[in-house]
């Protein structure tokens, strides 16, 4: 099943999209807020366990955090938010801000959130095409204007807001500081991904859900058929359920659904969820 964009208006987001967005999306010069999200879901309103969505900043994003699944849970929540990051695109001098240069209190990250010296303990990375992340619940995070990405993350608009540079927004003080890692963001949590590789690559590993690079698409969705799968192409096409994808979409398969074929040239991003939570 081909999932259907949703294209939700963001303060920090963008009029003019990148390609294959920009002919798409020519009416939001009109619009009072620009697009800084697309959403890929499914028509029927069917709620899966995965979100894959496209993302696209002019301005920088709020400093935030987002809870795991106990601590959401205990809220009332269904479920917390781990997600991971594919870099599509960068304007010169974009970064992210990533974990914190240095450990803090609870009290002490109270009070750098309040006072805005937050901006400053954020470790901000410089950023380059292709570039991957994990980005476990609990980790402090931010971006600058000029970062197209995509983004796989479990099915659930839950952020807790610590710091948004005086725009009129809800903060979240008291939960994001109780869900917080405030510490600096580990190394090994950036991937470095090989385009050469033929075998495809893990990058990810939720225990929700995982995510690899694989230039041969077929047989790792294959060696998956008993798990949920999404499929972002990141060239080339890839056909299933009667439905072909390319750049910019999204193709979803059911567990024991397969996929029907892919083009010589296709490569992209494999999702599975590893379970319904």
């Amino acid at each position: 099943m081909k999932l259907t964009p949703r294209f939700i208006e963001k303060p920090w987001g963008r009029v003019h999209l990148p390609p294959p967005f920009d002919s798409v999306v020519t009416g939001c010069e009109n619009s009072d807020n620009a697009i800084g999200e697309i959403w890929l879901e499914p028509d029927d309103g069917r709620d899966l366990p995965v979100l894959v969505k496209y993302l696209f900043t002019s301005e920088k994003l709020s400093v935030q955090v987002h809870p795991n699944d106990a601590q959401a849970q205990a809220q009332g929540w269904k479920s917390g938010k781990n997600e991971c990051w594919y870099i599509t695109d960068v304007e010169p001098g974009a970064m992210l801000g990533l974990g914190l240069c240095k450990s803090l209190t609870q009290a002490e990250l109270r009070d750098a959130a309040l006072n805005g010296s937050i901006e400053d303990l954020l470790d901000w990375r410089p950023l380059h095409k292709g570039q991957f992340f994990v980005v476990p619940a609990g980790t402090i995070h931010a971006m600058s204007a000029g970062i197209s990405l995509i983004e796989f993350q479990q099915n659930i608009d839950l952020t807790y807001r610590l710091y948004d540079y005086g725009r009129p927004r809800e903060l979240h003080l008291d939960d994001a500081v109780s869900v917080a890692d405030a510490g600096p963001y580990p190394d090994a949590y950036i991937r470095t991904i090989d385009s050469d590789a033929l075998q495809a690559q893990l990058l990810a590993h939720f225990p929700q859900f995982d995510v690899y690079y694989a230039r041969d698409i077929a047989p790792l969705v294959s060696s998956h058929a008993n798990q949920a799968c999404w499929i972002v192409p990141l060239a080339g096409d890839v056909a299933g359920g009667g439905d072909r994808t390319g750049s910019g979409d999204c193709l979803y398969l059911a567990p024991g659904q397969v996929l029907d074929g892919a083009s010589a040239d296709s490569y992209g991003l494999v999702g599975f969820a590893t379970s319904t939570s």
